[in-house]
């Protein structure tokens, strides 16, 4: 408890001081991020820019090298764009060189440990720290090989206190483990001139609507070519089954909204597999009166015009959790609806104090009250914009005090394991 401690107060001087001057350094630290899952929501592609804004913002002079999964279909050209002193590590011989360079590793938000063997070899090859930040832990995805990988960490953060709970249970003993918000969270990316375009032809006012985003229970990447995935017959069949439930409350809130405030509704993907969806459960099943006041997106799109249409909204709410996320960050209202299917992460709302902003579809009285949520930000959005303030603050600060310590492991001389930290 004192370390966890002086490491907080450690941050607090991290907020006003770039590291360099705080620590007098001469020689840049490298970290090496390992995150950006897939290109195919823009959920996972928020996670790589979020991080790199903290780590731009809190250690303004360090170099990061990004080792990601995949940042085809523009993505890479988008990140390079915000931020054009990234290093992108794909080739063998790229990674070699950057286990040499790096002084250490970052694991990045996600659903899980998702590159654990990534992270692993990292460990075996250099012996040099690493930490993980902002992640999801859950019994399926919590192998002893992945309690042992967390345990040797620096830090592990968990992007909600269930996932915290499951690893204290299970015997993670990584020095620093707490509660730690998806990166998400800080994404700033912007395509203001796509969104003012799309607004302009659907005659979308700023603060005038409502986003809406649909899902199926279970994410059918069978439907997507690039992923190249076989059909699953029992997800189908999941899919098929709970469609009408998880989809019937965001078209009984649509029609209050419309019915009942000047407000319109946007409906939008969050993945690609949603534009039909939203079609199909949402748009063509309004009634006439109201469908004159709803805009169906018919295309995907990237993070950054995602954000620049957000920011000129209400506020959203539906199915899926990182496009709620990255409003919060821009103190825009969000509802999330979830279900067990995806995890523990849904729960970050009641850890950053929007408890009433979190429906659970998995029962009735959650799928009854939801619509009264989402009329009751339509017709006070101020009111519903300080609620969303309030918890943007708190995640900020809980990203000082992780950035904080992340801080204090560079001052070490990390180019040899350091006894304090490595296991």
């Amino acid at each position: 408890m004192k370390r966890r401690l002086l490491l907080q107060s450690i941050a607090a001087t991290v907020l006003s001081s770039p590291f360099t001057a705080l620590y007098g350094e001469t020689t840049p630290k490298r970290i090496l991020l390992c995150s950006s899952w897939q290109t195919v929501n823009i959920g996972d592609i928020g996670h790589t820019p979020g991080v790199l804004a903290l780590l731009e913002k809190y250690l303004p002079d360090t170099e990061i090298y990004l080792w990601p999964g995949d940042v085809s279909g523009g993505v890479e050209e988008m990140l390079m764009a915000r931020f054009p002193k990234l290093q992108v590590v794909k080739t063998p011989g790229a990674v070699n060189k950057a286990f040499g360079e790096c002084d250490f590793l970052l694991h990045g938000s996600g659903p899980s440990l998702v590159a654990a063997e990534k992270v692993a070899r990292w460990r075996k090859e250099t012996g040099k720290p690493y930490g993980v930040y902002g992640i999801t832990l859950s019994p399926s995805s919590s192998p002893d090989s992945v309690i042992e990988t967390l345990s040797g960490a620096a830090f592990v953060y968990f992007r909600d206190s269930l996932s915290l709970a499951l690893a204290v249970s299970k015997g993670v003993k990584a020095p620093v483990m707490a509660f730690g918000p998806d990166g998400a969270f800080a994404v700033d990316l912007r395509d203001d001139a796509k969104a003012d375009a799309f607004l302009k032809a659907h005659d979308l006012q700023e603060g005038q609507f409502l986003c809406c985003i649909p899902r199926y229970n279970t994410t059918p990447y069978w439907l997507i070519p690039k992923k190249k995935k076989a059909l699953s017959p029992e997800r189908q069949e999941k899919n098929d089954a709970l469609k009408e439930r998880d989809h019937a409350p965001l078209r009984e809130a649509i029609v209050r909204v419309v019915r009942e405030t000047k407000m319109k509704v946007l409906i939008v993907p969050e993945d690609e597999t949603q534009m039909a969806l939203g079609k199909e459960m949402l748009l063509d099943r309004l009634p006439e009166d109201v469908q004159s006041r709803v805009v169906w997106r018919e295309h995907f799109w990237l993070t950054n015009e995602a954000v620049s249409t957000y920011v000129r909204s209400a506020g959203l709410f539906g199915n899926e959790m990182h496009s709620p996320i990255m409003c919060i960050g821009h103190e825009i209202p969000a509802i999330v609806c979830r279900w067990e299917s995806q995890t523990t992460k849904g729960f970050m709302w009641k850890d950053i104090g929007l408890d009433e902003w979190l429906f659970d579809f998995d029962h009735d009285t959650d799928r009854v009250r939801m619509p009264d949520a989402v009329v009751a930000i339509a017709k006070d959005p101020a009111g519903a914009r300080v609620k969303a303030s309030k918890a943007r603050s708190i995640v900020f600060q809980n990203y000082a005090r992780s950035m904080g310590v992340l801080a204090e492991l560079l001052k070490q001389k990390t180019s040899q394991p350091s006894p304090s930290f490595h296991r």
